[in-house]
């Protein structure tokens, strides 16, 4: 076996890393900032690898931005959740497992954030468009061209790379990213 192979791979990895804005990670950063001081609400989905990140993300931002029993955001994984994801697809549809649980929960001002290589998927764009309508601000990070979600979102975090894999690495990269600058400011948010 080869590490030229595992090389490459890297080098595609470092190559976007580079050649990346930051803008709208910054921007991100100080939106979930605002939701955490204001006790508003954030919401993560993906499918796939995707769903799994935004599990993973989700917990990160609840405890781990403050390390504190208690000073954590209020962060809802839509992905977490079996038996209502099956029971939503069963019932309405697969393209309604997220918007439906954000018609119930989300409130103006809370905050979605969607994880998606393709940005076609068409529970990700349902879920964007229910946001919408509530009042939410909307977040997407996206691969490959961005597809239809980087035309609805009201911000998109678009890393153009036709790798899924990769895709769903800057995920937690940019993720990983807005934890750490949340929890380097908590101090601002443990005085009310």
């Amino acid at each position: 076996m080869k590490a030229d192979f595992f090389k490459g791979y890297a080098g595609r990895l470092v190559a976007v890393l580079a050649n990346s804005g930051w803008e709208g990670v910054a921007l991100l950063a100080q939106d979930m900032h605002d939701c955490w001081r204001r006790g508003r609400q954030v919401f993560l989905c993906g499918n796939g690898g995707s769903a799994g990140n935004a599990i993973h993300l989700a917990n990160d931002f609840l405890y781990g931005v403050a390390k504190e029993s208690g000073k954590g955001m209020r962060v809802h994984a839509l992905s977490a959740n079996s038996a209502v994801i099956s029971c939503l697809a069963n019932d309405i549809g697969y393209d309604s497992i997220y918007s439906e649980q954000v018609s119930v929960l989300g409130n103006p001002g809370d905050l979605l954030l969607v994880l998606s290589g393709s940005g076609n998927s068409p529970n990700i764009l349902k879920v964007l468009e229910v946001a919408r309508q509530k009042k939410m601000v909307t977040y997407a990070i996206l691969g490959f061209d961005g597809g239809k979600a980087k035309e609805i979102t009201d911000h998109a975090i678009h890393f153009r790379v036709n790798d899924m894999q990769i895709s769903e690495d800057l995920q937690l990269v940019v993720g990983h990213m807005v934890m750490q600058y949340l929890h380097a400011n908590r101090e601002s948010n443990f005085d009310h």
